[in-house]
């Protein structure tokens, strides 16, 4: 498999408040009505409107209308970027909040045109103003009356933080918007706001998300990345551990590291992937369905004690107000007053469930990063100072960037010592344990709470993640470093019972290809070791004829790339005429009708696998009448390079396609003296 990009966690869009919830509902009636020139002309409209209550309510409105995919093209036609882009630098800084939080939907929801079409309606130039504006706010020491009036949160954070958002999701999106990162400096900007991270976690985690994103082949910006700004990011992936949200900061704050990983100073290589691995591990060590049970459980407790408190209170309040009619001295007023006091001291309904999808988003993103260093290219044992040990690995803070100062040193590869730290880091043993299916408990929990729900997708995706990361741990590793013929053994065992206890698995796309990946290097790594297999022939077929009718290329080429190496290994075996036959048949059916070439190619490579030599395997062909069917295909086959694929694929995928075009034909060459030998 190749690189793995992180994939982007989508949080929550952002949600009106206050009195412009209505107008917003509102609006989402009015569009699936499918009334045309209701809401989003009139919210357009209303964005020049005098009173910035208004132009705050339109901002909010256009902020739940972007979230309806139906709405996106009239927005375009009617030019909601170019309108809502000067809002950014409005007077009021309620505006300001709510237009970016609208222009942060219109990013996240509308996918990669939108994106694209916001830079070029020149979205950028407003943008880099708010958040230079912001950055300077953030210096002062005086408060506006604005921000007096809010003890609770500062209002240049919150519109920092929306901006912050809209900036990451068009960069990831945008090369143009990352080369305008470059250009106009907003590293330094973002760096000012991630020093924050002691007191406002969720700005400083919004721009640690924004950095893994801008960092991620950008050499352009790695130039920039001097001492100070390094020793920026140092210290929030130091940072106590005080909440779920900081595990996760932390963990995105070392998945931006290891992107700079080419101008690390190299007496400061060994100790950082060692900080890096050790922060993952940390990350990975916590249960996340332990965790999701005992969030729920801690947010229900609240949730009781909260209702029982305002209950308590209230009863108080009506005593009061009994008492105070009998004196005529307090007006009703009082009681609307009080109430609204004792609603606002009450915590956030959703803090639980934000702590448990931190963690969650945390150990996929540690996942995720894990996969990408060990994909790393060219490795090399010279470019790496000897590895300290993982007990050693917060050793860095000492020295490790006060040296740096931007110079571009030689790229750092992975290489037997990172071997050697994966190891150390227990990262194979954590990764492991990440592959088990979510408890059932956690599950339940989540399925009879809509609020909740969502996280059992992030479950599952943890889980998926985790099989392609051993993928790559299996395929990358010495076998001493994964525990040996019996540990690789169980994990076979281990595999085949994750597979075969979900009856339906053939529904979960994601689960298919993952699991999929993990047992081809798995029994890949196996044969090549001359490790016995534990899955029998039978289940193996039960998974490929299962897989085969995928609409996923990356599973069917798994299938049949795991038929091979099976195949190939029960070739050299006695009594297993009739099972290759069986695979041969199998294989021999996806190589001359499945639609897409390169699954076609890998057919037709396990096919040279199994029948390239032993008794059992020219039995076999012979039997199956291999030579005639390869025989009438190969035109076939070279027709449909010619035809389909200058179009359809990539030159790497042509090159790989014409060397099995020539290996068919020496295979076919090899096929007759074998049927000659036979059958003479």
């Amino acid at each position: 498999m190749g690189k793995s990009r992180t994939k982007r966690f989508r949080r929550p869009q952002f949600s009106p408040t206050g009195n412009c919830q209505a107008e917003a509902a509102a609006a989402a009636n009015h569009t699936e009505d499918g009334e045309d020139d209701g809401p989003a002309a009139e919210f357009l409209e209303k964005l020049q409107h005098p009173s910035a209550e208004v132009r705050e309510c339109a901002c909010a409105g256009l902020a739940r209308l972007v979230q309806q995919r139906p709405a996106l093209p009239d927005l375009a036609r009617r030019d909601a970027v170019r309108r809502l882009g000067p809002l950014l630098l409005d007077s009021s800084l309620s505006v300001r909040e709510t237009a970016a939080g609208a222009l942060r939907n219109l990013s996240a929801c509308g996918g990669f045109e939108v994106c694209d079409d916001m830079v070029a309606k020149d979205i950028m130039t407003p943008l880099v103003a708010l958040l230079r504006e912001c950055s300077t706010g953030l210096d002062s020491n005086e408060m506006s009356s604005q921000q007096k009036a809010d003890k609770n949160r500062n209002p240049i954070e919150s519109i920092a933080n929306e901006a912050v958002n809209v900036l990451w999701n068009i960069c990831e999106c945008s090369s143009r918007a990352v080369s305008i990162f470059n250009k106009e400096g907003c590293l330094e900007i973002v760096l000012k706001y991630l020093r924050r991270f002691p007191t406002n976690v969720d700005l400083a985690v919004s721009v640690a998300y924004c950095l893994q994103t801008v960092t991620e082949d950008n050499p352009e910006l790695l130039k920039s990345f001097d001492g100070t700004a390094l020793r920026v990011l140092e210290s929030a992936l130091l940072c106590p551990v005080t909440s779920m949200e900081y595990i996760l900061l932390k963990t995105l704050v070392a998945g931006t590291i290891w992107n700079l990983k080419d101008i690390i100073p190299s007496k400061s290589q060994a100790e950082i992937i060692n900080a890096i691995l050790k922060i993952f591990s940390d990350v990975l060590e916590v249960s996340a369905s332990d965790t999701v049970i005992q969030m729920k459980k801690t947010e229900t407790q609240r949730l009781k004690i909260a209702s029982e408190t305002e209950d308590i209170l209230a009863s108080a309040n009506a005593d009061d107000l009994v008492e105070d009619d009998e004196m005529e001295e307090i007006p009703h007023k009082r009681k609307l007053r009080r109430k609204t006091f004792i609603s606002d001291l009450l915590p956030s309904t959703d803090k639980e469930l934000r702590e448990a999808l931190a963690l969650l988003t945390a150990q996929q993103t540690a996942l995720e990063v894990i996969v990408n260093m060990c994909c790393s290219e060219d490795p090399s044992d010279d470019e790496w100072e000897e590895l300290s040990s993982s007990d050693e690995s917060e050793a860095f803070m000492e020295n490790s960037f006060s040296e740096c100062s931007g110079q571009l040193l030689s790229p750092l590869c992975l290489s037997h010592e990172i071997h050697t730290a994966l190891t150390n880091c227990l990262i194979p043993k954590k990764v492991f344990e990440k592959t088990a299916s979510p408890d059932s408990v956690a599950i339940d929990i989540c399925s009879s709470n809509s609020t909740w729900k969502p996280l059992i997708r992030k479950l599952n995706t943890i889980q998926c993640r985790a099989l392609m990361c051993l993928q790559s741990l299996v395929s990358l590793l010495d076998i001493d470093h994964l525990g040996g013929a019996p540990a690789l053994q169980t994990l076979a065992q281990h595999l085949s019972q994750l597979l075969f206890s979900q009856p339906d698995f053939a529904k979960h796309a994601d689960f298919l290809e993952a699991i999929s990946s993990a047992l081809r290097a798995l029994l890949q790594t196996m044969a090549a070791k001359n490790i016995p297999q534990c899955m029998t022939p039978e289940q193996l077929m039960t998974l490929c004829k299962v897989g085969i009718h995928s609409r996923s290329i990356g599973v069917r080429v798994n299938v049949v790339s795991i038929l091979g190496i099976t195949g190939s290994v029960l070739a050299k075996e006695d009594g297993t005429l009739e099972t290759l036959k069986t695979i041969g048949c199998f294989l021999l059916d996806v190589a001359t009708k499945d639609p897409s070439l390169v699954v076609i190619g890998e057919a037709l490579d396990a096919l040279f696998d199994v029948f390239a030599d032993g008794p059992e395997a020219e039995k076999a062909s012979v039997q199956i009448k291999l030579l005639s069917a390869l025989k009438e295909f190969q035109p076939v086959f070279k027709m449909k390079i010619r035809k389909e694929g200058r179009g359809k694929y990539s030159p790497d995928q042509l090159c790989v396609l014409d060397n099995v075009k020539m290996n068919l034909r020496r295979f076919v060459a090899y096929q007759e003296t074998v049927e000659k030998r036979l059958t003479s």
